[in-house]
Parts: C-alpha cells; structure tokens; sequence
C-alpha cells in the first residue's frame, strides 16, 4: 500500500501517511465515531482515486498483488470500505494494517465513462436511534414520502445545522440509507471537511467547490471525459449531466451557501441534504429547509448509551447513566467519548465517571481519548479558529459569564463594548453554532461548549480579567436587579442604598414599552442567582450582600424556596465577610444591619423546607445584630420574623413578638411596617381563637395599607385572604367565601402566585365541607396544583391527591 500512495506522492511520505490514517480510524472506531471513520476512509479513498486517475496501470499492478495473495479477490471492484456492510468477495490482508478491506472489480474503462450507479454516501457502522422528529422533518422536505419513480418538478434541499459533534452528519448518513430506492440514478456525497484539510494554504477561493464538482461529475454518466478547468464551466457541466437523473447529493460540513449552490443537480426529483456548523440562512432563498439539530434529550441520551455500554450496563446504574447524560448536555460526540472510556476500561464505573465529570474543571480533559487528540475541545476547536478577533474574543470572556444565557446587553459588559457591537458579534457566533438564539434578544450556550470558551480564555487573556469581568456583570445585574424591585414596592424596607449607581443607571422598566418587572425577574432567576454565586466566590462582598436584599423582592411574590435559600444564603456570608473587612464604622453598621435582615428573610426559605432548628437559629442571630445595629425599622422587622416563627412552634408567644414589631414601627414613623405587623398581630389573635378582635385588627390593617399614597396592593390582598379565613372560623360561610374569591384574584392579578394558591386551597376547604361545586372546586385545585409545580413546592403531591379522589 506505501507503493500505491507514494507512486503520486509528490513530496508526501506514504509511510507516514497511512500510519496516522491508521491511528485516526482506530481513535473512531474505539469511540463509535462514524464521521471521524468516514473522513478518513475518504481520504484514503480520494488519495486511491488520484493514484487511478494518473496512472491506470496501478489499477492492473493493485489487482495483480491481491491476485498473488488472493486470487477471488483480483475478480472484485476496488473499492474501500472499513467495519459496516461488504460487498462481493474481499481480501482482508493481514499485513495491511488497521483493518482496512478492498473490494476489487475489473478496471474502469480507459474512455473515462462512468455507468455505475453511485452510492457514495458512508454506511453507518453503529447502532443509530433517536432523532425520530428530525428525521420525519428530513422525510417531508426531501420529498421522501413520493411513490419510487415518481418525478416531481422540483430540487429539494434541506440543511442540517447545529453545533459541532451534535450528530449531523451521522443523521445525514442514516436518512440516505432510509431513502436509497427513492434515488434510483444514485447517492453522490462530499466531505468539505476532508478538501479543506487537502487544500494548500494559498488555494483560490472556489477551489473546494471546483474539485467537489469534479468529484461528482466523474461519478455521474460520461465520467472523466471533458471535465474542464473553470468553476463556471464544471457548473454548467454538472447542471447538464445530472438533467435527466434523480439524485441524492450529500454535501457535509460545509461551510458557506455558495458550496451547495453549485453543486445542486437539475435532475426533477433529486434532493441535497447539507450539513453544517454553521447556520446557511441565505440557503432560505433558494427554497432550503432549516432544520437546527439540538442535543439529545434525557431519553435519547440514555439510549445512545444503551447501544454503546448495553442495557445491563446501563440500568444498573441508572441514576449515574442520567447524571452522564446532564453532564455531558445531551452532546453524541460527548456521549460516545464517554461510553468509549467505559468500555476501555473494565474497572470504571458510570458512577465514578460521573463523580470525575461532575468537576467543571476537569470534564474537557475527562471527556477525552489518547489526550487531546480526540476529545470535546478538539471537535469544538476548528469553528472557534475560524472566528474573526472580535468574536473570538467575546467567545472566550463568555465562557466566564457566570450564566449560560444572556441577552446582547449582558455580553457587552462582559467583552466591555457596546450593545450593537456585542449583538453583532452573537449573531456571528450563533452562525457558527457556538451559541444558540432563544428568542427576546436572549443567547444560550451549551455547557460543553462555554467550558470550552472557558478554557480558551484561561490560554489567552490576561489572569486579571476574569475578576474583572465578574465585577463588571455584578454591577450590571445589581442595577437591574434594584430597578425592577423599586418598580415592584418602593416603600419596603431596604439597608442598601444604590442611589448613586442607580442615578446613572439605564431603567428599562420605565419605558411604556419596557419589560415587566416581576417577569423580568422571574425570567432571570438562574442568572442572577449565578451572577451572586460569582460575586461570593470572588470575594465582591458588599456587591454580593446588595444582590441577595434587592433580589429578595421576586420571593415575595414567587416563592422558589429552593432558589431564596440559596441566595440569601449567599448574602449574609456577605454581609459577615464586608462587615469583618469594611474601613469604616460606617460601612460596618450597614453590612451589620443587612446581615440582621438577610438572616431574618433567610428564616421563611427554612421553614417552607422544614429546616426548623435553622430557622430558629437564624433568627436568634438575627434578633441580636438588629439590636445591636441600633435600626429601628429593621429591629421592627426582625421582630415580625421572630413572630411567624412562634406561630409555629410558640404561639401563645407569637402575638408578643408582633406588638413589638408594631410598637417599634410606630415610634419609627413606619406605618407600612406596622399595618403589616398588624397583619400579622391579627392572624395570631384569629389563631387564639380571639376572632372578633381579630377581625377588627385586620380591617384597620387592610384599611391603612390600601388607602396610603402607594397603596400595598399585595399586602392589602393577604390581609383579605386572612379575614376570609376569619368569617370562616365564626361560622359565616357566605362572607368568608366572598372575601376568599377575592383575596385570590387580587394575589393572582399582582402576581403573588404562593398566596393565590393558599386562598385558592381554602375555598376549595370550605366547599368540601359544605358540598360545594365540585367542578369549581377541581378547577381551584388544579391552579393551585399548577402554581407549587411551578415553584417546586412539596404542597403539591397532597392536593393532587384530593383532585384524584374527586376525579379530576
């Protein structure tokens, strides 16, 4: 074989050559990797053809050696295959290494004409499943549901495009096996990845294209004859000789419109399946399908792993099986590293591997073989080289962006430029399917692919950026972040004081048009939460701790105790850490004060998750920085936290806690915080069974929250949910019922989802005591049901056993 390949090697070791084809095919074969085995079987196979083409007597000499070895095999076409299906007789020499296997027919005819039916597209040598939607979708717009023989008027083309090692190629190739009678003049197929790599440096442009053409026209009827030398004249060509035929062409990886324009046949019926890293949204224009290949779900990353480990394997450890799948984000090429790394090695579990690559900083190096030389980044590293500097750059300062997904404004605080430039720079960047677009101007970015970014980054910025950048997306968030809470109540109890950040501060929810507060919030819980997580561990204390207050005000209203907990969590080790290293006593009292309040809000997150000891803890420590903060206000409302906590477990104690809330506000001139100590004071009385009083102290509460110059929609609505609950303890079901329909579309309609719920569950109560509409009562349970779903509430399991039981 060193013979053949140097016979035209002009300047290539031969030896050398097949040694490192060798190695590729064996690295694809360990892995499952059908793309990297077929680019190398096509290099090889196109280094053959060259040799054939200039020389045709190596066509005799090649059929002579195997004859000396084989003799049935000198009878067979030449043709090379590697794994997958074989066809007639083969020869399979033991001394030509890597198990590469050749098929040798009689020798073409010398007059350059081609008559055989191409089937050029690779087998797929592995176990293929999923991806039956987008298959469906490829079945639809190639138009592979026609009758065979059926020759509609039209070229159909579809693109498959999506980020590196999703699979495309894979898919293409199974597709085209699917469909084979439906091409009855042939499959042709194209490996841009593989010209590109033979290209020269100084190759014009257009060159791809021109030896692609070649390619196909040398397949196709008349063969080598009249091939001519221009792009333009090998176009037209092509067009001509492919008039009357219905063919399949499959074009991988390509990388610009004009690659496939050329290369689409005139044949009525023919189709061109594309794949792609980048997004060919010019292709649009020529009537192309766009179809974006996403990573694989739970179930279709399970069952990739089936095929590769077994179905033994695999359940018997199915929550580390799972664990692989989040890991690795649903990525094939990630998968089948991973199950390649399973079956090499006999001693490694999946719960151990997933233990490694539960380790951010170590999964690229884990999700490889033989170093470097297959892995995740060295798939990922031929479209980031391919960017121009700019976006390049905003790649790597991304992959430190604490969250995965963003909008233009978020990306150009990280790259420090301004928001048309970063925006622009995304669009670029979702074109080489490095990021995804999500819609409302947002971008998400695979956690393979953003770890790879990360990784980049540590190679080529300064060490000082990262910080930097951190310090930078902090700020932005906590500008936001206070905007919209002041949107929301801006009259709640707040120690921070941002005026002169918010002075200079861009409010988007000012304008008309501007987003809505709370859903912006809600939207952007994961990366607030993220963004605070980053300020911690970067030691941006008094950031951080401003973070956790302003960002509380979502949890008032969406109660993701999960999410609350951990922010405030977050916050008060903040507070600590800036009151322990503040340079003034003025800076300490305020971390001080704002370590009281994030450890009294920190309480209601516990209860709601049973953590009742830490509660009470909380609030011990709490009652204590808040005297000694000498902060009347706060003091008055770490008195009301204390006495929520007592309903629980003190209650003939609670109300004492509440008169001190309500007492201390007063003397403050609060009378906010004392209508919602009253509030409070209230719901206790009712509790003692006092409900009278505790009616009358309730209406003086709603009275004085609804009727201030910003009225307290939301608290005025809770205190109406209480005094429903009140006419029901004395026995006036009317009245409760009344109150409680209203409490709930009040909560619903300022978005307090947690208390709708509470107000909904109670006329669900009262109508099942007193036979009540059954559908009604369904329907409250249901939204009820729908609102602690949302949030993650354990509330949840109970009441949808009471809709089973009414069958609903």
């Amino acid at each position: 074989m060193t013979r053949f390949f140097g016979r035209r090697g002009a300047g290539r070791n031969a030896e050398d050559e097949l040694r490192a084809a060798r190695a590729e095919l064996e690295r694809a074969r360990a892995t499952g990797d059908a793309g990297a085995q077929a680019a190398v079987q096509a290099r090889v196979r196109q280094r053959l053809e060259e040799v054939f083409r200039a020389d045709p007597q190596a066509v005799e000499e090649l059929g002579r050696l195997l004859s000396d070895l084989a003799p049935e095999a000198a009878r067979t076409y030449l043709h090379l295959v590697s794994g997958g299906v074989y066809h007639g007789p083969v020869f399979q020499g033991s001394h030509i290494h890597g198990g590469i296997t050749f098929q040798v027919p009689p020798a073409p005819d010398r007059a350059g004409t081609s008559s055989a039916r191409p089937d050029q597209v690779p087998a797929v040598t592995v176990p293929f499943s999923n991806r039956t939607a987008e298959l469906a979708v490829l079945d639809e717009a190639l138009g592979a549901r026609a009758a065979v023989g059926s020759r509609p008027g039209s070229v159909d083309i579809g693109v498959l495009d999506g980020l590196p090692g999703v699979g495309k190629t894979t898919m293409a190739w199974q597709w085209a096996a699917r469909v084979r009678d439906t091409f009855p003049d042939g499959q042709l197929y194209v490996d841009f990845a593989a010209l590109r790599d033979r290209a020269a440096p100084e190759t014009a442009a257009g060159a791809d294209v021109s030896e692609a053409l070649a390619m196909c026209l040398r397949s196709l009827p008349g063969g080598d004859d009249g091939i001519p030398g221009s792009l333009a004249e090998r176009t037209n060509l092509f067009r001509s000789r492919s008039a009357d035929l219905r063919l399949l062409l499959v074009l991988d990886d390509v990388s610009q419109p004009a690659q496939v324009r050329a290369l689409i046949p005139k044949g009525p019926g023919s189709a061109v399946l594309v794949t792609s890293r980048h997004r060919l949204g010019e292709l649009a224009l020529d009537g192309a399908r766009l179809i974006y290949v996403r990573p694989l779900d739970e179930q279709g990353g399970l069952a990739l792993l089936r095929d590769r480990c077994g179905a033994e394997a695999t359940e018997a450890e199915p929550d580390a099986a799972k664990r692989l799948v989040a890991l690795c984000g649903g990525l094939p090429v990630a998968l089948q590293i991973a199950a390649a790394r399973l079956a090499a090695d006999e001693g490694l579990t999946m719960t151990a591997l997933a233990a490694e690559l539960d380790d951010e900083a170590g999964r690229l190096t884990g999700l490889a073989l033989d170093g470097d030389e297959l892995s995740v980044s060295a798939v990922l590293g031929p479209s980031y080289r391919l960017l121009p500097p700019d976006a390049a750059r905003l790649y790597r300062l991304l992959g430190w962006l604490p969250s995965r997904v963003f909008d233009g404004g978020v990306a150009a605080v990280a790259a420090d430029i301004g928001t048309s430039d970063a925006t622009r720079l995304l669009r670029r960047l979702a074109k080489a399917s490095l990021v995804e677009a999500v819609g409302d101007g947002r971008f998400r970015m695979h956690g393979l692919v953003r770890l790879h970014a990360r990784e980049c980054a540590a190679q080529e910025e300064a060490e000082t950026e990262q910080a930097a950048l951190v310090e930078r997306v902090s700020s932005h968030y906590l500008a936001l972040t206070a905007c919209a809470d002041r949107a929301l109540r801006r009259d709640r109890l707040r120690i921070v004081d941002l005026t002169d950040l918010l002075r200079t501060a861009e409010d988007p929810f000012a304008a008309a048009d501007g987003p809505a507060p709370l859903e912006w919030l809600d939207t952007e819980r994961s990366a607030v939460l993220a963004v605070l997580r980053a300020a911690a561990r970067h030691g941006l204390h008094t950031p951080a701790w401003q973070l956790a207050e302003v960002f509380t005000v979502l949890f008032l209203y969406r109660r993701y105790s999960g999410a609350w907990k951990d922010s405030l969590e977050l916050g008060a080790e903040a507070a600590a850490a800036a009151a322990a290293t503040a340079d003034t006593a003025g800076q300490v009292a305020q971390a001080t004060a704002a370590e009281a309040r994030l450890r009294s809000l920190l309480s209601r997150p516990l209860l709601d998750l049973g953590e009742n000891d830490r509660a009470g803890a909380e609030l011990e420590r709490a009652v204590a920085l808040a005297d000694a903060s000498g902060h009347p206000v706060l003091r008055a409302s770490v008195q009301e936290f204390l006495g929520r906590y007592r309903d629980l477990f003190e209650p003939t104690r609670a109300a004492e806690a509440y008169r001190r809330s309500l007492e201390l506000n007063e003397l403050a001139g609060e009378t906010r915080g004392a209508a919602i100590a009253a509030y409070f004071l209230g719901c206790a009385q009712d509790a003692q069974g006092d409900h009278e009083e505790a009616l009358a102290t309730l209406r003086r509460a709603r009275g004085e929250l609804e009727n201030r110059e910003e009225p307290d929609l939301r608290m005025a609505a809770r205190v109406t949910l209480a005094i429903g609950v009140v006419h029901d303890h004395l026995g006036d079901t009317g009245e409760a019922v009344r109150e409680l329909r209203e409490a709930a579309r009040a909560l619903g309609e300022v978005g307090a989802a947690h208390y709708e719920a509470q107000a909904l569950v109670h006329l669900a109560d009262i109508a099942g005591r007193t036979g009540g509409d059954d559908d009604l009562v369904r329907a409250w349970l249901s939204r009820a049901v729908e609102i602690h779903e949302a949030a993650g509430n354990g509330l949840a399991e109970g009441l949808r056993q009471r809709l089973e039981d009414l069958g609903g």
